[in-house]
């Protein structure tokens, strides 16, 4: 059994050496603090398991439980994410007092990133301090269609320091935070997801402006995607140069994130009523009309030209 005896010794010496190398003092913070390789270890995958876990809880929050309510979709996220930040925070304290750091010698760390934040990471905080100020004021939130710049989407996430939106052609656009607080949004579904769009329609100067109205609220009312209530309707908008202008208005709440799609349908319908019932549709004309000087322009034109 020598060899039993020499593996033995082996691995307890080996071990020994792995206990005092994750042991072993590699600095002090502040005056009474020892950072060790167990501390940074235990740190680093204490901080990881809380990320994970605040995720998973947020996503139980949200899909399981407030789910079974009427809160609006984007509610509950907003009231998951802040949930999950409380938590973050609170588990932070406790990871750290756990890994016996006295939070009385991170004074001078915290000095440091006052000057780091004032130099360089502005834009971070400004950020972050924005995601808060969405979250709590909710001028966005989850499943919201909105405008901001040239860039339109639905909110599918809104984290610590940007909100994504998709667009109608499925690319995701990442936004910082900050942007939503200092410029103009346009949210179509801040507080109902019925949006009334306007569609101009100009057929000629012969036709009966009685006849059109009908015909119009006739396309409108065969569409399942436009609602009845609010019913649609018919403003007779202008005399144009070419053609009487009707602006067509329905409501709807499917179509919120794709009114040209709406659109496509309605004139296609538009269309092919207004062909059934011969209803013209104009294009724009131009009459000339010379009232003097053509007869000396034509003699102009008649008399031979001067060679040299």
């Amino acid at each position: 059994m020598e060899w039993f005896e020499i593996l033995k010794n082996t691995l307890f010496t080996g071990f020994k050496l792995i206990q005092d190398l994750f042991t072993r003092t590699l600095f002090t913070l502040g005056e009474s603090t020892p950072i060790t390789l167990q501390g940074i270890f235990y740190f680093l995958i204490a901080i990881l398991l809380l990320i994970y876990l605040t995720d998973k809880f947020h996503k139980k929050i949200v899909t399981r439980i407030l789910a079974r309510s009427n809160i609006d979709v984007g509610v509950s996220d907003s009231i998951g994410t802040i949930f999950r930040y409380v938590v973050i925070t609170i588990g932070l304290f406790v990871i750290i007092q756990t890994a016996g750091i006295d939070l009385t010698a991170l004074g001078f760390i915290a000095g440091a990133l006052g000057v780091g934040i004032g130099f360089g990471l502005q834009d971070v905080t400004n950020n972050f301090l924005s995601g808060l100020i969405i979250l709590f004021e909710r001028p966005i939130k989850v499943g919201d269609r909105i405008d901001v710049g040239d860039i339109s989407g639905d909110v599918v996430k809104i984290a610590a320091r940007a909100t994504t939106i998709v667009t109608n052609d499925n690319i995701s656009i990442i936004i910082p935070n900050s942007e939503f607080i200092s410029q103009r949004v346009i949210n179509w579904s801040h507080n109902d997801r019925r949006i009334r769009f306007n569609y101009p329609v100009g057929v000629s100067y012969n036709e009966n402006p009685r006849i059109v109205r009908k015909l119009l609220l006739e396309v409108a009312k065969e569409n399942n995607a436009v609602l009845k209530h609010p019913p649609p309707d018919v403003l007779f908008q202008e005399f144009a140069d070419s053609a009487l202008i009707f602006n067509l208005r329905v409501w709807t709440y499917e179509y919120t994130d794709r009114p040209n799609v709406l659109k496509s349908q309605l004139y296609y319908a538009i269309f092919k009523k207004f062909f059934d019932n011969n209803i013209s549709i104009p294009f724009p004309q131009r009459d000339l009309h010379f009232k003097s000087g053509w007869e000396n322009w034509q003699q102009i034109d008649q008399e031979p030209s001067e060679t040299s």
